[in-house]
């Protein structure tokens, strides 16, 4: 065991040891926890959560240490049933592997290193690599897909770049799919009209009088007619965007599996996630924009009400009641968020649990979502798998000194590119909620 697993361990013990006695203590004295031992508990519990998180961070480092010390010089030539790699190219990633991960693995980035001499690039030597894909990125929902690129904890090596990224999260809401077209025609539910009502039965076989029009409730003696209901839909078409970036690397950073990690996981795609995101709630549908929530008609609002809980509340009934669906949660901005967190009572409690709260934020019994995307002062409420994302292209990586005078300037452009469609499928089930007051 490493010096610092040990230290860490010990660190450990010494924070959860006086929380385990302050409970025994108040156990064998058949009593609950007194309000300055609950404190001090939480506060160990949290002390403790941090620093199990930093012993799981360097067992991953430890174990990544092990695996390029295990590859050594023939880190280029692992065979393509050991990493994945299925004939059609597109990187299928195991649990636990980012997209970072999958490409510095792939016969794409080796291919690469088989070209460099003694682990570098030449000065005029030209680097180009083949397309690299990882298979459904934009659908996040399943170990094999692109639930096992999305983690809480990403593993390897890691660059400073936290700071500037906000959480995605909106995706993880809404339905994924995926398509083979570069357009997507789907059915959109306008509106709804139920007359269901009990029928007499039928006690002729003649034809009395019949409803008079669509949907009407003509109860003729001894028809037995049933009453007609109605959706209205709406046939639309949209069609699959690009969304790309690139940012410039020199060939020895190339040479090295753990910055070209850092960089796609860390930049690369963090930034398509961020772009994304940023569509599915502003885009405005026109050129290459995304038809965003905030721009597709028949969705519904809420004006302020009161108060910011009493407004957010009617804003769920209206999902409930107009839109005919049930709420999955509230999406707002971190500032909207913390105007709710931070309401107290008359007492100067926090009606949210205040600082010591833990785990998934929540009001109204539903999940709360922040997101920089969505305005403050405008957060959305909905039933969110009634809005789809189409994957199309997954998220590819690509390498060159092909542009610019990069190839006489020992420069590489790496190349982030993802293709996919957008649409909500019942506007109604959405709706913006007005916090000013």
């Amino acid at each position: 065991m490493s010096a610092l697993m040990e230290r860490l361990r010990k660190e450990l013990a010494d924070a959860l040891t006086p929380a385990r006695d302050i409970a025994a203590k108040a156990e064998s004295e058949k009593r609950d926890l007194t309000d300055d031992e609950r404190t001090k508990v939480t506060e160990a519990v949290k002390t403790a959560n941090g620093i199990k998180a930093r012993i799981d961070q360097a067992k991953a480092d430890n174990d990544l240490t092990k695996q390029l010390g295990d590859l050594g010089d023939g880190i280029a030539f692992e065979p393509r049933e050991k990493n994945n790699q299925p004939t059609d190219g597109l990187w299928t990633p195991g649990k636990g592997e980012t997209i970072g991960q999958a490409f510095v693995k792939s016969n794409q980035y080796k291919g690469l290193l088989a070209e460099a001499h003694g682990g570098t690039f030449g000065k005029n030597q030209r680097v180009h690599s083949a397309p690299f894909g990882a298979k459904a990125l934009v659908t996040g929902l399943s170990d094999t897909s692109a639930g096992a690129l999305v983690q809480n904890d990403y593993r390897g090596l890691q660059v400073g770049l936290e700071a500037f990224q906000r959480p995605l999260t909106i995706r993880d809401l809404i339905t994924n799919g995926n398509t083979t077209s570069d357009a997507i025609e789907y059915v959109r539910v306008t509106s709804t009209t139920n007359n269901a009502a009990p029928v007499p039965e039928a006690t002729s076989a003649a034809a009395p009088t019949a409803p008079s029009g669509a949907g009407a409730l003509v109860l003729a003696t001894g028809g037995g007619y049933k009453p007609e209901s109605g959706l209205a839909l709406q046939k639309v078409s949209t069609t699959v965007k690009t969304i790309a970036h690139w940012i410039p690397a020199t060939k020895r950073a190339l040479a090295d599996a753990g910055q070209v990690r850092t960089l796609i996981d860390q930049f690369l795609r963090y930034g398509l996630e961020e772009e994304l995101e940023d569509q599915i709630v502003n885009g405005d549908g026109t050129g290459e924009n995304f038809e965003g929530l905030t721009t597709v008609s028949g969705t519904q609002s809420q004006a302020y009400d009161s108060d910011i809980l009493t407004t957010l509340r009617k804003a769920k009934t209206k999902v409930r009641t107009v839109g005919r669906s049930i709420a999955t949660a509230y999406v707002m901005n971190p500032a909207d968020w913390e105007k709710v967190d931070l309401l107290q009572d008359n007492e100067a409690r926090y009606y949210f649990g205040g600082p010591a709260r833990e785990g998934q934020p929540t009001v109204w019994g539903l999940p709360v979502v922040e997101s920089e995307a969505v305005p403050e002062g405008a957060p959305w409420v909905g039933a969110w798998r009634k809005a789809v994302i189409w994957d199309r292209e997954q998220i590819s990586i690509q390498a060159t000194d092909s542009h610019a005078d990069y190839f006489i300037r020992n420069l590489v452009a790496i190349l982030g590119e993802m293709r996919a469609g957008f649409g909500v499928i019942q506007p109604n089930a959405f709706v913006e909620i007005d916090l000013t007051p």
